[in-house]
């Protein structure tokens, strides 16, 4: 709690600074500082009483900041803002903070009322309360001083609080009456700014609309259960509260159609359902497979309808788009330079050289580049540029199986090496046959044509190579071609040509050797106390038969030494 305290001082000035620039007019981010604050503060776990405290501490410092005392610490003394006391946007966020406050506590008290009913008088008056503050805040916002959209914000907040009130009272027509206002305004602030900044009224839009629905069909809209219950579906019907009343609603209209339902068919059997729990179950699952299959018409109605995405996700597209070209374009300049290397004699023997493997490496980059490319949302319907990324593809993918072969090629692996010179070459044909609608897309290419040449020499060379190396291997004697494990030391008698003598590591002796056992430890026995003699103990030993009749009762007694 201590690092929360600290956490909020260091933060609320930065916002109270913003939210009191002093102009020729008063505006204050209403559903944007609610939001912030809640999620900041508790909300985000459901703790309204953590967000309670932090409301109250705020208004503390609110308070003394703008010298709005309350009295002294004897006497309390009942305070309101008033219109002319409007110099300050911070006035109106004082007001805005009381609502909070009391909101916050009836929905703690709210959460404690399901187990203690009791506490559903005090929730209703703290309710009652947070309606209050809020016409007291729109009151304050009709000043000629506060900007329109903070009027139109202020209405909204008013009317989600009234809404709130008589939902609890169960008055559901003036309940669906408040909400509607609410939604509406919201609606009208969405439209009037962009995107980005609408996201907040369309969400705030999505919260109260299971309520309506809610109320839609406690009024007697038969319709309304199933909007509920793809709202449900969607998105968890309004969350917290209003999903637990939405439950009970759906099992309640369950319960009343399955008293109608008596049998079901399946696969052309009918067969007769007399058990009431399975009859509730089969109605939600048809409510529910309806409410997905309607889903996915809509969604499918929307993506024919509109096709397009948002500005943003196209920008979002356009950047990553750049992103990922450039890292094609340089991978292809480190290639190129890899190639004209690989192509030059070695001179230097000691220093290693680029080898085929390191151009796979980068060949792997790029097709893994345009493979995202490919997949780049709002460009799913350009088939110019879907065909034009294959294109490239295909070109990328022939230079990687060239450099695969000639990998091939350094291990002697000829048939391997020859099949993947094949592919290469299927892979250019399919180039060249796709080129012809797009040549304007072959120009930032390698050339496929150079490619073709370099396979049908490299082809030819291959054959060469591998009937020269079966020669080698016919012309060596069959027994000089055994492999023996046997280092040399073992094998001094026998004559065998052996090329690994003259390699690095030729097999000279037997390393680590072989384990040889040796004696073990001998055992040694103390025989020297056979021929120890000991020291006579004559003298120790007491003599018998002297002493006479005194040394007896001196012995008797105790009193010998």
């Amino acid at each position: 709690m201590a690092a929360e305290r600290q956490n909020e001082v260091k933060i609320s000035p930065l916002e109270e600074n913003k939210e009191t620039s002093i102009d020729e007019s008063l505006g204050l981010e209403i559903l944007q500082i609610i939001k912030d604050s809640q999620q900041q503060h508790g909300l985000r776990h459901g703790d309204y009483q953590r967000y309670r405290g932090y409301c109250s501490r705020r208004l503390r410092r609110l308070r003394k900041t703008l010298g709005f005392k309350m009295g002294n610490r004897h006497k309390f003394t009942g305070k309101k803002v008033t219109v002319e006391m409007l110099s300050d946007n911070r006035h109106l966020l004082l007001v805005l903070m009381e609502a909070e406050r009391a909101w916050s506590y009836a929905m703690q008290l709210k959460q404690e009322a399901n187990t203690e009913p009791r506490k559903r008088f005090h929730l209703l008056a703290r309710l009652r309360k947070a309606a209050k503050h809020g016409e007291q805040l729109e009151k304050l916002c009709e000043s000629p001083r506060v900007d329109a959209k903070t009027k139109l914000e202020a209405q909204a907040y008013t009317a989600y609080l009234t809404g709130m009130v008589q939902f609890e009272l169960q008055e559901w027509k003036s309940a669906m009456e408040a909400f509607n206002k609410c939604k509406t305004i919201y609606e009208k602030l969405a439209s009037a700014f962009t995107e980005e900044q609408a996201v907040l009224f369309y969400q705030r839009v999505e919260e109260i609309s299971p309520n309506i629905r809610y109320c839609a069909y406690n009024i007697g809209d038969q319709n309304a259960i199933n909007d509920l219950m793809q709202m449900r579906l969607s998105a968890g019907g309004g969350g917290g509260m209003m999903a637990e009343k939405l439950e009970a609603l759906i099992t309640q209209t369950r319960a009343k159609q399955a008293a109608v339902m008596s049998e079901v068919e399946w696969r052309g059997r009918t067969v007769p359902v007399k058990i009431d729990k399975a009859r509730i179950f089969l109605l939600g699952l048809a409510d529910n497979e309806a409410a997905i299959t309607q889903k996915q018409r809509e969604r499918a109605t929307e993506g024919v309808e509109s096709g397009k995405v948002s500005n943003l996700q196209y920008l979002h597209s356009y950047l990553t788009y750049i992103k990922l070209w450039t890292v094609v374009k340089r991978n292809e300049s480190m290639a190129h330079a890899l190639q004209t290397k690989l192509k030059e004699p070695q001179t230097d023997e000691n220093k290693r050289g680029p080898r085929p493997q390191d151009l796979i490496r980068l060949y792997d980059i790029i097709l893994q580049s345009l493979a995202e490319l490919s997949s780049l949302q709002g460009l799913e319907e350009d088939h110019t540029f879907q065909k034009e990324v294959a294109l490239k593809t295909l070109v990328y993918k022939a230079y990687r199986c060239f450099y695969i072969a000639q990998s091939y090629v350094l291990v002697k692996k000829w048939s391997e090496a020859l099949v993947l010179y094949e592919r290469v070459l299927k892979y250019t044909r399919e180039v060249q046959s796709k080129a012809k609608s797009l040549n304007n897309s072959l120009k930032d290419l390698p050339d496929v044509q150079e490619l073709i040449a370099e396979v049908n020499a490299e082809k030819y060379s291959l054959q060469a190579a591998a009937i020269l190396d079966t020669d080698d291997v016919a012309e060596v004697p069959t027994q000089q071609q055994i492999k023996d494990s046997t280092p040399l030391s073992d094998r001094l008698e026998n004559f065998r040509l052996d090329p690994t003598l003259l390699s690095k590591q030729p097999n000279l002796v037997q390393f680590p050797p072989d384990f040889q056992p040796i004696p073990c430890k001998p055992l040694f026995f103390d025989l020297a106390l056979n021929h120890v003699a000991f020291p006579p103990l004559d003298d120790k030993v007491e003599q018998k038969g002297k002493g006479g009749i005194t040394g007896y009762f001196r012995g008797f007694f105790g009193f010998g030494s």
